[in-house]
């Protein structure tokens, strides 16, 4: 359990408005550790050194000290009655009785605990990719002190353990370099952190009493060179806004063929090898097409579903990153033809003799009239006749549609019909069409 350092200004800290706890002088100012109200304690103070260093409690009234260990306030020993006490060598707790009131606090003798930070060295043989072992050399133990109840409450010395890696950032797309720093309660032979994707060294500094102090450690590791690899990906279709084109509602990735989707890859600095795979099964075996560039277009022209995902491995192969898989999904074929409409009667309603269609992959189309003269042609079954021949408005009446296409699917159309011209205005129906 962590504790925040209350800065104080002078040795003397007061705690009610007829009281105030005391050190004797010394250059290094007790260190105050606020603590938890579960504990029972009024404060914590953590002294650099305790020896020849005596503590008062100014009240006017007689003042009676115990001290208490681990056991608790419970088991305290009484020292006796005066203003003022010496300190002995050890982490004890006090007990303070003054005016009807009893005050609980803990001292902690930082020389029984003293910090030295020798060197930090990533370890040699890393095994995992995922996080990163360092071996400490030094001594800095764990520091204890003990509530009124006996309840032992870690006080964590802070120490800072940074190194550099990256972060992705979704606004950009890309990843960038920052600094991560972790909070070392104490030291321990082998400390493990998450791994880092970028070269870097390891900095391990502190404790905060000793930089109160301004005495404060420091080591750094050799330059760290990283295997680790991760990947942040994205899929973005592209949008067709075609008003006779039949979509799939709720579909998040794929709908009506040909379907274009961009696969993009954002990548940690130790991948060296990387690839796009996609299959028709979802635990990728096999695996049907590799593409090697991070950014990858691709045209979906088939029904089913396909599932991309994105693969990257650093140099050895040893470490390897899988990201989550794409689903992307193309329904069956559809084309139905529609046997009238009615250009320049109602702008903007049943103008256009369109096709209904999903997931089309080819398509031809020709329109004829009555005499057999082709009046008007087209590929793409997104756009339509607007009922004009070289310009100008055909005559209402009766024209005839031949289609051949070819769906997602497989299945082949082979289409034939009538299209009806009603309610078409200032058409001259004097003759046929012609060239």
């Amino acid at each position: 359990m962590k504790y925040a350092l209350i800065a104080i200004s002078a040795v003397a800290i007061s705690f009610c408005s007829n009281a105030q706890l005391s050190f004797s002088d010394t250059q290094d100012k007790p260190v105050p550790v606020s603590p938890e109200p579960s504990t029972g304690l009024e404060n914590i103070y953590v002294l650099r050194s305790s020896a020849g260093m005596t503590i008062s409690f100014h009240t006017g009234e007689a003042v009676k000290w115990s001290r208490f260990g681990s056991n608790g306030a419970a088991y305290a020993e009484e020292i006796g009655v005066s203003e003022s006490i010496s300190l002995g060598s050890e982490d004890c707790g006090y007990v303070v009785e003054t005016g009807g009131r009893s005050h609980y606090y803990w001292i902690v003798n930082y020389s029984n605990h003293r910090l030295q930070l020798n060197s930090i060295t990533p370890a040699a043989n890393q095994q995992d990719c995922s996080m990163t072992e360092l071996d400490v050399d030094g001594s800095g133990d764990r520091i204890v002190c003990y509530t009124i109840n006996g309840r032992g409450v870690e006080i964590s010395r802070d120490l800072k353990l940074s190194y550099n890696t990256l972060a992705y950032d979704a606004d950009n797309g890309t990843y960038s370099q920052t600094e991560t720093v972790q909070t070392i309660p104490y030291i321990r032979p082998v400390i493990t952190v998450d791994a880092p994707y970028c070269n870097t060294t390891f900095t391990l500094s502190g404790d905060r009493f000793l930089e109160e102090w301004k005495a404060g450690q420091t080591v750094e590791s050799m330059p760290y060179s990283t295997v680790s690899v991760s990947a942040e990906t994205t899929a973005e279709q592209t949008e067709r806004d075609n008003d006779n084109e039949q979509t799939a509602a709720g579909a998040s990735l794929g709908g009506s063929a040909p379907c274009e989707i961009t696969f993009s890859a954002a990548i940690t600095d130790a991948v060296s090898f990387h690839e796009w795979q996609l299959a028709r099964n979802p635990e990728f075996d096999p695996i049907d097409d590799r593409y090697t560039q991070t950014d990858l277009t691709y045209t979906f022209r088939e029904q089913g579903t396909v599932y991309v995902r994105f693969f990257a491995a650093d140099a050895s192969g040893q470490c390897e990153y899988f990201s989550p898989s794409y689903e992307v999904t193309i329904g069956e074929s559809s084309l139905l033809c529609p046997n009238a409409f009615s250009p320049q009667s109602s702008p903007g309603v049943n103008d256009e003799w369109k096709v209904s269609y999903k997931s089309i992959i080819s398509f031809d189309c020709h329109i004829f009239n009555r005499w057999g003269t082709e009046i008007f042609s087209f590929t793409d079954p997104s756009i339509g006749w607007d009922g004009k021949y070289k310009g100008k408005y055909v005559p209402a009446g009766t024209y005839y549609y031949v289609i051949k296409a070819r769906g997602a699917d497989g299945r082949d159309y082979k289409l034939s019909g009538d299209i009806n011209i009603i309610n078409a205005k200032n058409i001259n129906e004097s003759g046929p069409v012609t060239d």
